[in-house]
């Protein structure tokens, strides 16, 4: 189905095997869009069942989510599993969790850090030993995202501001645009920048938040915070050792 549409991919329609999502701007846009869409249908000989198809949707379920003109959610019906879900009582079914969570980390905060607790007990090496500290990150996740959080659209033209920060727990960082959150993303430290000082952490924070939103930030500009005011230097310092040159943002022409 790809191949089918690969013309159009991810500028007037997704597909995910033999589901079809069709979006558009405006109405006009749109029967367009359908018009060229059901003509690659037909010209394929591919049919698609009138009863499960759903025309001029002003929101829309998918993979998910619920997508509408200006936001995104969880869809609620993902909510209702997470709130029926009980202690993870082996090893698998803290991977069923952490892959259910995994899955909508855009919507938490700092989620790497909070997760660190269970997550460790995915590891073979690890005996299972679910604790104290493991059910209050289990309730808060929980917490986070059954309160059904919000994620705005970023607007195409519009700047956007990209807030980062590191700990030795963790790299944390948001993407916003008009003072709306468009996603969260967070990691755990690999096992080598465990050793790195503060400045280099905070350095990371920023390299992992360009690198993860390049699809959103490259052509358009944004506005970087960080609260270590010591990483003005790589802007400025002539000689910087290896790790800092590969980490250092390139000036646009």
């Amino acid at each position: 189905m790809n191949a089918v549409f690969k013309p159009f991919l991810d500028s007037l329609i997704i597909v995910f095997i033999d589901d079809i999502l069709v979006y558009s701007k405006s109405e006009e846009e749109h029967a367009d869009h359908l018009r060229i869409v059901l003509g690659i249908l037909w010209k394929q000989r591919l049919y698609a069942k009138f009863s499960k198809c759903k025309f001029w949707l002003t929101s829309v379920a998918f993979f998910g989510h619920v997508v509408s003109k200006e936001r995104v959610v969880v869809n609620p019906q993902k909510i209702e599993v997470v709130n029926k879900w009980v202690q993870p009582s082996s090893m698998m079914k803290v991977r069923s969790f952490v892959g259910l969570f995994s899955y909508y980390r855009r919507f938490m905060k700092n989620f790497s850090s909070i997760a660190t607790h269970w997550t460790n007990l995915t590891k073979k090496e690890i005996p299972f030993e679910w604790t104290e500290k493991c059910e209050e990150s289990f309730q808060k996740l929980k917490t986070i995202l059954t309160t059904t959080p919000i994620l705005a659209l970023p607007v195409e033209g519009k700047d956007f501001i990209v807030y980062c920060d590191a700990s030795h727990s963790g790299l944390g960082v948001v993407l916003m645009q008009n003072k709306n959150v468009i996603a969260y993303a967070s990691r755990q430290l690999k096992v080598h920048e465990r050793n790195y000082p503060t400045h280099n952490l905070e350095l990371a924070a920023v390299v992992f938040a360009l690198k993860i939103w390049r699809h959103y930030l490259y052509g358009a500009k944004c506005e970087v915070f960080t609260d270590h005011r010591s990483l003005q230097y790589v802007f400025t310092q002539k000689d910087l050792y290896l790790r800092q040159r590969l980490s250092r943002p390139k000036p646009r022409a």
